[in-house]
């Protein structure tokens, strides 16, 4: 079966503003951060590249296959299939340029060879079990076919049908730079893209890859009330109610608004949706989607005054289904049934969006009932002596517009071309929605500002722990690195979202991602390389059950010696595991402070000088307490910093000491309610004066005389260094002396 969504979630990118930053901050601290050499060293990814022309590849597309085990990636005149469990294992792959005649037009028009004239493959969907659509923009003539697959997982066919070469206009973007998104449903592609040489003609589609002859269907051209200079996000065919006549297509981008007047350009993102039975009208919207409805999504953080800071651009969305293949969502909550302790913890849609503002992001999520809820309300109407849209107020004809023609609500309308005329007229001026759709509690799940990158792409795993179910995001940045966060639910409806890996899996922008629960991977593109990347690296959290603990990460558990990935099915009571509290003291047995272990270091510092003591703390998200105990005082008292007490990463710096900083130094790592101790100082403090008149170095100041001191140390190592390997050298020919004696002469 193919992996279309992975999740039933819209993923919304924000920049979100100043004020906030430095308290958002310090919550979203990775846990584990590792760079591009440091993943390859430890074998924790696998990549797959392929340039005939020394250029990269551009792998924009993704298509996995979870029962067979197959990956097929979109390229730049390529489509190959790759097997999920190692990148590196050599599959078929089909070579699918662009024709030369439009290369020539192509190159001719000023486009680049390399980066444009070629046939960069946009769309892959799942026809049947043995085939797959695909479309490319074939050097700015778009083109689409099938690719054959064959029956045999073990032995798979990979095959291009050259003789069912069609146009892709309407289906696929002439420009590989332009956004496009497809939906393959029911022998219908359902496809938002551009049409035209230039760009600027972009609609919603619908086409049969049946019958390629049969008209298609769209929204009206040049009428910016429909459209206005979309970007297309994503788009996903979507059961209303138990009717099939009811299903809908919904689509995600961003757009121009027409709400804002011409001083005030802004851009809005949007959620729009089809009846997927619309078949136009009949005197009027002809080859016309006569239920297309629109409506603006809202994702926003709230500020002084009750001034809100909206984030409009969308960048990713992400749908979770939770129904098997040949499933129906029902009733109300067609979105996902919960339990009431299962509401807590899983949200339907999740989206990303951005804005050119502020520098940041953030996800929110909306429930499908709160899109509904949009689409059931009023609509907007521009009226009034100064032409503002406004809440219409009118009479609203029957049946209500952007109603399906089902037997749900009517069965003397069998299809959209048996509406009545007042209801097409309506539909022709009223495709705008006056509500937006707000998210789950009116704010973003997830924040992330103040950093150099911004969040590009998403997928979401729901994952069973031992103490419930938690929502993971994998969320792929414009910079090339893929961050993994979890979402642990508080009390009063509130979330906690904890940054547990950074990785920097690439140089360039993530371009696409897909999730392989059953080989808990996670395959990541860019434009040089795919990768795949395992949802956990519990083993560098720690050696001990505190770290395993502290990490909080859903996909691990200490089984007794190790940090090792949790799988709910083992019931072995020895695991370990508390991702809502993070509390070691509860999991961990022989827990104690750890001073008994800990080495006490006896520290000389000259009087008037600076003295360094190292501690680093055990993780990024753990905090760092110094506590000191005088010599002649047994009380303890926390260090805090001043001009001559500085805090550091690595440690503690003291400056100018004197003979009151004399004392006891303990170094604590603090992370939720659990501590421990990771160094002990004896720090001695020597009177200038008096430490210079006994070692006689009269006319020296303390810094350089340790300068002295370092370098005698260093000779006096040198020194030992050689004499040790002549011993061991004169060792050596003793023994072979024993083993090899001088031979004596038989006489």
């Amino acid at each position: 079966m193919w992996l279309e969504c992975p999740l039933s979630v819209m993923l919304l990118l924000l920049l979100l503003p100043a004020f906030r930053a430095e308290n958002v901050w310090n919550q979203y601290i990775p846990r584990l951060q590792l760079s591009y050499t440091e993943l390859r060293s430890i074998n924790s990814s696998a990549m797959f590249w392929h340039s005939a022309e020394g250029v990269n590849g551009f792998y924009e597309v993704l298509l996995l296959d979870e029962d067979r085990g197959w990956l097929l990636v979109g390229g730049k005149d390529h489509v190959y299939m790759l097997d999920s469990e190692s990148l590196t294992q050599s599959l078929p792959k089909i070579h699918w340029p662009a024709g030369k005649e439009h290369t020539e037009r192509c190159k001719h028009a000023g486009k680049n060879l390399l980066t444009d004239c070629a046939n960069f493959v946009r769309l892959l969907q799942p026809y049947n079990k043995t085939h797959v659509y695909a479309c490319g923009t074939g050097a700015y003539h778009p083109m689409c076919t099938y690719i054959e697959l064959g029956h045999n997982a073990k032995e798979p066919v990979l095959r291009l049908l050259s003789n069912s070469v069609e146009s892709g206009k309407g289906k696929c973007p002439f420009s590989p730079h332009e956004p496009v998104t497809a939906q393959l449903t029911d022998g219908d592609l359902y496809a938002g893209t551009s049409v035209d040489f230039m760009g600027n003609n972009a609609a919603i589609f619908r086409s049969s890859v049946h019958t390629p002859s049969q008209h298609y269907i769209r929204t009206e051209a040049y009428n910016d009330h429909w459209l206005n200079e979309p970007e297309f996000v994503g788009s996903y065919s979507i059961p209303d109610t138990h009717s099939l006549n009811d299903d809908k297509v919904y689509f995600f981008f961003k757009e121009t608004a027409v709400e804002s007047n011409q001083l005030d350009k802004r851009i809005y993102s949007r959620v729009a949706r089809v009846c997927k039975n619309d078949i136009g009208g009949k005197r009027s919207l002809i080859n016309r989607w006569s239920t297309f409805l629109k409506a603006r999504l809202v994702c926003s953080v709230a500020g002084p005054g009750g001034m809100d800071t909206y984030f409009d651009e969308l960048v990713e969305r992400e749908v979770h289904r939770p129904f098997r293949k040949g499933q129906r969502w029902q009733g109300s909550r067609a979105c996902v049934i919960l339990t009431q302790q299962q509401a807590k913890t899983y949200f339907p849609f999740f989206s990303v969006f951005k804005s050119s503002v502020f520098r940041g992001s953030a996800v929110c999520v909306y429930t499908m009932a709160s899109i509904r809820a949009a689409f059931n309300g009023p609509f907007a109407h521009k009226d009034g002596p100064d032409y503002r849209w406004v809440e219409y107020k009118g009479k609203i004809p029957y049946p209500r517009p952007g109603t399906c023609p089902s037997e749900t609500y009517d069965p003397l309308h069998k299809s959209t071309r048996d509406f009545p005329d007042d209801v097409m007229s309506f539909m022709r001026n009223h495709q705008l929605m006056w509500e937006p759709v707000v998210p789950i509690h009116k704010r973003p799940l997830f924040t992330h500002i103040n950093t150099p990158y911004k969040l590009k792409k998403l997928v979401v795993d729901k994952v069973d722990a031992e103490d419930g179910q938690y929502i993971v995001l994998h969320l792929g940045t414009d910079d090339g690195k893929v961050l993994k966060v979890v979402s642990i639910p508080k009390e009063n409806w509130e979330t906690e979202e904890i940054i547990l890996e950074m990785l920097s899996v690439f140089q360039s922008p993530i371009l696409s991602m897909k999730l392989s629960t059953k080989r808990q991977a996670l395959f990541v593109s860019s434009a040089d390389a795919v990768a795949q990347l395992p949802l956990q690296r519990c083993e560098l959290y720690g050696k001990a059950c505190a770290d395993c603990c502290l990490a909080r990460d859903p996909y691990c558990a200490w089984d007794g010696t190790s940090c090792t990935n949790y799988f709910p099915t083992n019931k072995r009571r020895s695991r370990r595991q508390d991702v809502r509290y993070g509390d070691p003291w509860s999991q961990c047995q022989d827990l104690g402070d750890g001073s008994e272990e800990i080495e006490l270091k006896v520290v000389y510092g000259v009087e008037n000088n600076s003295t360094f003591l190292e501690c680093m703390p055990p993780s990024p998200q753990a905090s760092v307490k110094w506590n000191m105990k005088q010599k002649h005082n047994q009380s303890t008292k926390e260090l805090l910093p001043s001009e001559d007490i500085i805090f550091t990463k690595r440690g503690l710096l003291l400056q100018r000491i004197t003979s009151s900083n004399a004392g006891l130094f303990l170094c604590t790592a603090h992370e939720h309610s659990f501590s421990r101790q990771l160094a002990r100082y004896d720090l001695q403090v020597i009177s200038e004066q008096h430490d210079l008149h006994l070692i006689g170095v009269n006319g020296l100041s303390a810094d350089e005389y340790c300068e002295q001191l370092w370098y005698r140390e260093k000779r006096k190592q040198h020194k030992l260094r050689t004499l040790k390997w002549k011993q061991t050298a004169e060792n050596r020919k003793a023994r072979v002396r024993r083993q090899n004696p001088p031979r004596e002469s038989l006489q």
